[in-house]
């Protein structure tokens, strides 16, 4: 991946707010990616300086192995977690939220 693209990807999950959330598909279609795995390689490879509890899947659920740790940090920001899953409807990040920065 080039230098540009990978840093539009953490440039996206270092604008979304606190409280706030995004699902990886979102951010792919932010930065004009059409992969949302991709998304997911750049958190794992260069993302620990990056709000990554800020990103979940599309049904809203966590990884498995973040789970404990990133429902704790989301709570501690006030975001609702309801059934083992964020609730989308309240917390998503709007669409150009990049630009709003």
């Amino acid at each position: 991946m080039d230098e540009a693209r990978h840093e539009r990807i953490r440039a996206a999950i270092a604008a979304i707010p606190e409280g706030s959330v995004a699902t990886y598909g979102q951010i792919a279609t932010e930065v004009g990616e059409a992969s949302a795995r991709l998304v997911g390689r750049v958190l794992r490879e260069d993302g620990a300086d990056l709000p990554w509890h800020r990103v979940l899947r599309a049904d809203g659920s966590s990884a498995p192995q973040l789970v404990d740790e990133q429902h704790q940090r989301l709570r501690a920001e006030g975001v609702e977690i309801r059934d083992g899953r964020v609730v989308l409807a309240d917390h998503r990040v709007a669409s150009g939220w990049i630009s709003e920065r």
